[in-house]
Protein backbone atom coordinates (compact mmCIF):
# COMPACT_ATOMS: atom_id res chain seq x y z
CA UNK A 1 0.00 0.00 0.00
CA UNK A 2 1.24 3.67 -1.09
CA UNK A 3 1.52 5.51 1.76
CA UNK A 4 0.01 8.68 2.04
CA UNK A 5 2.34 11.95 1.20
CA UNK A 6 0.68 13.71 4.33
CA UNK A 7 1.82 10.85 6.83
CA UNK A 8 5.71 10.95 4.81
CA UNK A 9 5.16 15.23 5.50
CA UNK A 10 4.08 14.48 9.22
CA UNK A 11 7.23 11.99 9.64
CA UNK A 12 9.75 13.79 7.80
CA UNK A 13 8.81 17.64 7.67
CA UNK A 14 11.88 19.28 7.96
CA UNK A 15 13.93 16.84 6.15
CA UNK A 16 12.35 17.44 2.81
CA UNK A 17 14.84 18.76 0.61
CA UNK A 18 12.47 19.76 -1.94
CA UNK A 19 14.42 23.24 -2.72
CA UNK A 20 12.67 25.62 -5.21
CA UNK A 21 9.45 27.09 -5.18
CA UNK A 22 8.22 24.14 -4.36
CA UNK A 23 10.04 23.90 -1.73
CA UNK A 24 9.62 27.56 -0.45
CA UNK A 25 6.07 26.63 -0.72
CA UNK A 26 5.78 23.77 1.91
CA UNK A 27 8.68 25.37 4.00
CA UNK A 28 6.01 28.55 4.38
CA UNK A 29 2.91 26.38 5.57
CA UNK A 30 4.94 24.43 7.48
CA UNK A 31 6.37 27.37 9.17
CA UNK A 32 9.92 26.68 8.68
CA UNK A 33 12.52 26.95 5.67
CA UNK A 34 13.05 24.20 4.16
CA UNK A 35 17.14 22.75 3.99
CA UNK A 36 17.83 24.00 -0.19
CA UNK A 37 18.39 20.83 -2.67
CA UNK A 38 22.19 22.36 -3.46
CA UNK A 39 24.40 21.03 -0.49
CA UNK A 40 21.30 19.11 1.07
CA UNK A 41 21.86 16.42 3.41
CA UNK A 42 18.50 14.40 2.87
CA UNK A 43 19.27 13.58 -0.78
CA UNK A 44 16.87 13.60 -3.76
CA UNK A 45 13.41 15.05 -2.94
CA UNK A 46 10.79 12.10 -3.11
CA UNK A 47 8.97 12.07 -5.71
CA UNK A 48 5.50 11.65 -4.77
CA UNK A 49 5.69 14.29 -2.49
CA UNK A 50 7.17 16.80 -5.50
CA UNK A 51 4.56 15.52 -7.97
CA UNK A 52 1.55 15.92 -5.52
CA UNK A 53 2.87 19.35 -4.02
CA UNK A 54 3.50 20.76 -7.54
CA UNK A 55 -0.38 19.60 -8.41
CA UNK A 56 -1.58 21.70 -5.44
CA UNK A 57 0.46 24.98 -6.23
CA UNK A 58 -0.39 24.65 -9.79
CA UNK A 59 -4.39 24.10 -9.53
CA UNK A 60 -4.21 27.02 -6.88
CA UNK A 61 -2.73 28.99 -9.08
CA UNK A 62 -5.66 27.81 -11.90
CA UNK A 63 -8.16 28.71 -9.27
CA UNK A 64 -6.28 32.38 -9.15
CA UNK A 65 -6.09 32.42 -13.15
CA UNK A 66 -10.38 31.80 -13.56
CA UNK A 67 -10.74 34.39 -10.73
CA UNK A 68 -13.30 32.22 -8.29
CA UNK A 69 -12.74 29.03 -6.07
CA UNK A 70 -16.24 27.36 -6.47
CA UNK A 71 -17.06 24.34 -4.16
CA UNK A 72 -17.38 22.16 -6.86
CA UNK A 73 -13.69 22.51 -7.91
CA UNK A 74 -12.66 22.18 -4.15
CA UNK A 75 -14.14 18.65 -4.39
CA UNK A 76 -12.81 18.04 -7.51
CA UNK A 77 -9.34 18.91 -5.63
CA UNK A 78 -9.98 16.10 -2.90
CA UNK A 79 -11.07 13.48 -5.27
CA UNK A 80 -7.83 13.80 -7.09
CA UNK A 81 -5.60 14.70 -3.61
CA UNK A 82 -5.99 12.42 -0.58
CA UNK A 83 -6.45 13.97 2.03
CA UNK A 84 -7.19 12.79 5.58
CA UNK A 85 -9.69 14.52 7.89
CA UNK A 86 -6.74 15.43 10.31
CA UNK A 87 -4.91 17.17 7.44
CA UNK A 88 -7.62 19.09 5.59
CA UNK A 89 -6.60 22.64 7.45
CA UNK A 90 -2.65 22.27 6.55
CA UNK A 91 -3.89 21.17 3.01
CA UNK A 92 -5.93 24.32 2.71
CA UNK A 93 -3.40 26.43 4.31
CA UNK A 94 -1.15 25.11 0.97
CA UNK A 95 -3.86 25.85 -1.24
CA UNK A 96 -4.43 29.47 0.39
CA UNK A 97 -0.78 30.05 0.42
CA UNK A 98 -0.13 28.90 -3.37
CA UNK A 99 -2.54 31.44 -4.69
CA UNK A 100 -0.79 34.15 -2.79
CA UNK A 101 2.74 33.53 -3.50
CA UNK A 102 4.81 35.77 -5.44
CA UNK A 103 6.17 32.80 -7.72
CA UNK A 104 3.75 32.69 -10.82
CA UNK A 105 2.51 29.74 -12.03
CA UNK A 106 5.45 29.19 -14.41
CA UNK A 107 8.22 28.87 -11.40
CA UNK A 108 6.21 25.65 -10.26
CA UNK A 109 5.81 24.42 -13.68
CA UNK A 110 9.52 24.80 -14.61
CA UNK A 111 10.53 22.77 -10.96
CA UNK A 112 7.88 19.85 -12.44
CA UNK A 113 9.70 19.95 -15.95
CA UNK A 114 12.80 19.84 -14.51
CA UNK A 115 12.28 16.96 -12.19
CA UNK A 116 9.99 15.06 -14.33
CA UNK A 117 11.68 16.01 -17.75
CA UNK A 118 12.44 12.07 -18.61
CA UNK A 119 8.97 11.21 -17.89
CA UNK A 120 6.75 12.41 -19.96
CA UNK A 121 3.73 10.38 -18.78
CA UNK A 122 4.06 11.80 -15.00
CA UNK A 123 3.82 15.10 -16.56
CA UNK A 124 0.62 14.62 -18.42
CA UNK A 125 -0.69 13.09 -15.30
CA UNK A 126 -0.32 16.27 -14.27
CA UNK A 127 -2.08 18.11 -16.77
CA UNK A 128 -5.02 15.20 -16.61
CA UNK A 129 -5.70 16.61 -13.05
CA UNK A 130 -5.38 20.08 -13.69
CA UNK A 131 -8.23 19.45 -16.20
CA UNK A 132 -10.11 16.98 -13.75
CA UNK A 133 -10.55 20.14 -11.43
CA UNK A 134 -10.65 23.12 -14.21
CA UNK A 135 -13.88 21.12 -15.49
CA UNK A 136 -15.66 20.37 -12.20
CA UNK A 137 -18.44 23.25 -12.63
CA UNK A 138 -18.82 21.70 -16.33
CA UNK A 139 -16.99 23.59 -18.11
CA UNK A 140 -13.20 23.93 -18.58
CA UNK A 141 -13.41 28.13 -18.85
CA UNK A 142 -11.22 30.07 -21.33
CA UNK A 143 -8.96 31.42 -19.15
CA UNK A 144 -8.38 28.04 -17.61
CA UNK A 145 -7.58 26.71 -20.99
CA UNK A 146 -5.31 29.46 -21.93
CA UNK A 147 -3.47 28.53 -18.18
CA UNK A 148 -3.56 24.40 -19.00
CA UNK A 149 -1.48 25.23 -22.53
CA UNK A 150 0.32 27.47 -21.03
CA UNK A 151 1.76 24.87 -18.32
CA UNK A 152 1.79 22.31 -20.92
CA UNK A 153 3.88 24.33 -23.15
CA UNK A 154 6.31 24.75 -20.02
CA UNK A 155 6.01 20.86 -20.15
CA UNK A 156 7.29 21.04 -23.36
CA UNK A 157 4.25 19.30 -24.97
CA UNK A 158 3.42 20.23 -28.41
CA UNK A 159 0.22 21.18 -29.48
CA UNK A 160 -1.15 18.32 -31.22
CA UNK A 161 -0.24 16.65 -27.74
CA UNK A 162 -1.97 18.77 -25.64
CA UNK A 163 -4.95 18.40 -28.28
CA UNK A 164 -4.92 14.95 -27.60
CA UNK A 165 -4.87 15.74 -23.70
CA UNK A 166 -7.51 18.15 -24.13
CA UNK A 167 -9.51 15.75 -26.12
CA UNK A 168 -10.33 13.29 -23.29
CA UNK A 169 -11.65 16.47 -20.94
CA UNK A 170 -13.21 19.19 -23.08
CA UNK A 171 -16.78 19.19 -24.51
CA UNK A 172 -15.85 19.32 -27.89
CA UNK A 173 -17.14 17.23 -31.34
CA UNK A 174 -14.68 15.12 -30.32
CA UNK A 175 -12.19 12.39 -32.28
CA UNK A 176 -11.78 8.66 -30.58
CA UNK A 177 -8.81 8.79 -32.66
CA UNK A 178 -7.20 12.26 -31.46
CA UNK A 179 -7.89 10.50 -27.86
CA UNK A 180 -6.23 7.19 -28.84
CA UNK A 181 -3.47 9.11 -30.43
CA UNK A 182 -4.10 7.12 -33.55
CA UNK A 183 -4.60 7.72 -37.33
CA UNK A 184 -7.48 6.63 -39.41
CA UNK A 185 -5.18 5.23 -42.23
CA UNK A 186 -4.17 2.49 -39.42
CA UNK A 187 -5.47 -1.10 -40.54
CA UNK A 188 -7.68 -2.71 -38.08
CA UNK A 189 -4.63 -5.22 -36.61
CA UNK A 190 -2.36 -1.65 -36.27
CA UNK A 191 -4.93 -0.40 -34.18
CA UNK A 192 -5.46 -3.15 -32.24
CA UNK A 193 -1.82 -3.31 -31.35
CA UNK A 194 -1.65 0.31 -30.35
CA UNK A 195 -4.83 0.26 -28.26
CA UNK A 196 -2.68 -2.82 -26.58
CA UNK A 197 0.34 -0.85 -26.06
CA UNK A 198 -1.84 2.33 -24.76
CA UNK A 199 -3.55 0.25 -22.29
CA UNK A 200 -0.38 -1.11 -20.93
CA UNK A 201 1.57 1.94 -20.87
CA UNK A 202 -1.52 4.47 -18.47
CA UNK A 203 -2.56 1.19 -16.64
CA UNK A 204 -3.05 2.29 -12.74
CA UNK A 205 -0.73 -0.71 -12.30
CA UNK A 206 2.13 1.10 -13.56
CA UNK A 207 2.01 4.36 -11.20
CA UNK A 208 1.47 1.89 -8.28
CA UNK A 209 4.79 -0.23 -9.19
CA UNK A 210 6.62 3.60 -10.03
CA UNK A 211 5.84 4.05 -6.10
CA UNK A 212 3.85 7.20 -7.24
CA UNK A 213 0.64 8.58 -4.85
CA UNK A 214 -2.73 7.45 -4.81
CA UNK A 215 -3.19 11.23 -6.52
CA UNK A 216 -1.49 9.59 -9.78
CA UNK A 217 -3.14 6.36 -9.64
CA UNK A 218 -6.67 8.13 -9.55
CA UNK A 219 -6.02 10.34 -12.51
CA UNK A 220 -4.56 7.39 -14.68
CA UNK A 221 -7.22 5.58 -13.58
CA UNK A 222 -9.76 8.24 -15.21
CA UNK A 223 -7.48 8.44 -17.72
CA UNK A 224 -7.71 4.62 -18.64
CA UNK A 225 -11.41 5.01 -18.47
CA UNK A 226 -11.07 7.60 -21.25
CA UNK A 227 -9.16 5.53 -23.85
CA UNK A 228 -11.33 2.39 -23.57
CA UNK A 229 -14.61 4.81 -24.30
CA UNK A 230 -12.20 6.34 -27.24
CA UNK A 231 -11.33 2.52 -27.80
CA UNK A 232 -14.86 1.10 -28.15
CA UNK A 233 -16.32 4.13 -30.21
CA UNK A 234 -13.71 2.98 -32.56
CA UNK A 235 -14.54 -0.77 -32.23
CA UNK A 236 -17.97 -0.41 -32.91
CA UNK A 237 -17.36 2.23 -36.21
CA UNK A 238 -15.02 -1.37 -37.62
CA UNK A 239 -16.49 -3.47 -36.44
CA UNK A 240 -14.13 -5.21 -34.68
CA UNK A 241 -14.18 -8.10 -31.63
Amino acid sequence: MIQSIWGKLGGAGIGLALGGPIGALLGGVAGHVLVDREGALFGKPPRDVLFTMGLVALAAKMAKADGVVVDVEVRAFEQIVEVPESEHERVERLFNLAMQTSDGFEAYARQLHEEFKDEAALLEDVLDGLFHIAKADEAVHEAEYTYLKDVATIFAFSDKDFERIAARHVKRKDDPYLILAADRSMSDEELKRHYRRLVADNHPDREIARGLPPEAVRIATERLATINAAWERVAAERNLR
